[in-house]
């Protein structure tokens, strides 16, 4: 079989089951205990992170929910078998059939990645980056490259991505040479503004922090800094959100193949319906983390000060420009950014 048969042959796996999806009922049906099935799903988020049991557990107790008990997910913290950018090519290579990521991991994997992450400084609410991904094509621009890589992303929820430090930022100065846990794109937009930005896995996140490794990070926004304690050394948390960006699902596409269709079509489902409802839900959750974090920790919430933000903004489009370079797919995804901003008088 050639390459580009498996290819067409694995989309209309993944579109078949999606579409079958809405006219199917909401509990598949006792036939499917007829092969049980549990996958073990590697995770980027610690245990620790309100992501691994309000976005990863919900979607394995609907899952078997759903199948009345025959498909399980075994959830792993992130290190279990892998971390970070390595999960992808556990997925890749079969050794878990499911994971969670950033998508800022795989940005040499798929050239548009880094538009599923989120350029910092462009989309403003959540719901434009919903949109993006869902209705304009983003998600499927990713997918292009990594289906003949063998692996499927299915975006997980929209989140800002917001700053906590351990020090009060009252200029352009002042921001210089602040170590600041990042990723992706994100690690030169901080960079542009002075910082001395670094990656550092979420498991080893606390521990650079309290031990003054870092002065900084940001873990999604009020809802990743509480669940993951970093405001016990970060006091200081920053306005505005720097970027709406997502976390993802990825799928071994032979394990996806290698399922029912009906458990195909329940796992698949499950991940896309709770996409929304997930993004929706964490945008009043991250409303009561930062007053009870304002409240409870004595966490200040801060403005980025006129001159960080204007070294931000230069930044911001420079880094749309240069990831649309990458190739026609993210030309393409671009543009979807430019449309987007211009419709909503961003631009």
């Amino acid at each position: 079989m050639s390459k580009d048969i498996s290819r067409i042959n694995r989309r209309s796996v993944l579109r078949g089951a999606a579409v079958a999806a809405v006219a199917t009922p909401a509990l598949v049906g006792k036939a499917l205990a007829q092969g049980e099935v549990t996958w073990r799903v590697q995770a980027h988020w610690p245990k620790a992170s309100s992501s691994f049991t309000d976005s990863l557990g919900v979607i394995a107790t609907k899952l078997e929910e759903r199948t009345e008990g025959a498909f399980k997910l075994e959830l792993l913290g992130a290190g279990e078998f892998a971390k970070g950018p390595d999960i992808y090519n556990v997925v890749r290579k079969g050794v878990v059939p499911m994971g969670t990521i950033s998508p800022s991991y795989i940005s040499d994997q798929a050239q548009a990645a880094t538009f599923v992450y989120g350029i910092p400084g462009t989309l403003r609410q959540a719901w434009e980056m919903e949109h993006a991904m869902k209705n304009l094509g983003v998600e499927a621009l990713v997918n292009e490259d990594l289906n003949p890589d063998g692996v499927h992303l299915m975006c997980e929820k929209v989140l800002p991505t917001e700053m906590v430090l351990s020090k009060k930022i009252e200029s352009a100065a002042d921001f210089k040479g602040l170590k600041i846990r990042s990723s992706g794109a994100m690690l030169d937009y901080l960079a542009a503004a002075g910082a001395a930005p670094q990656f550092v896995p979420g498991s080893e996140l606390y521990q650079a922090l309290s031990s003054g490794v870092i002065d900084g990070a940001h873990w999604g926004a009020a809802i990743g800094a509480q669940s993951m304690s970093l405001w016990e050394v970060c006091k200081f948390h920053y306005k505005p959100v720097l970027a709406q960006t997502t976390d993802a699902f990825i799928l071994n596409l032979k394990a996806v193949e290698g399922l029912s269709e009906d458990m195909r079509r329940a796992l698949l489902d499950t991940i896309e319906n709770r996409f929304f409802l997930r993004s929706a839900e964490y945008q009043h959750k991250e409303a009561i983390a930062l007053s009870e974090g304002v409240a409870n920790d004595g966490v200040e919430v801060v403005n980025l000060p006129d001159d960080v933000l204007a070294l931000l903004s230069d930044a911001s489009a420079s880094i749309l420009e240069t990831e649309a370079q990458k190739g026609e797919r993210a030309a393409k995804a671009a543009d979807v950014y430019r449309t987007l901003m211009k419709d909503m008088g961003y631009v």
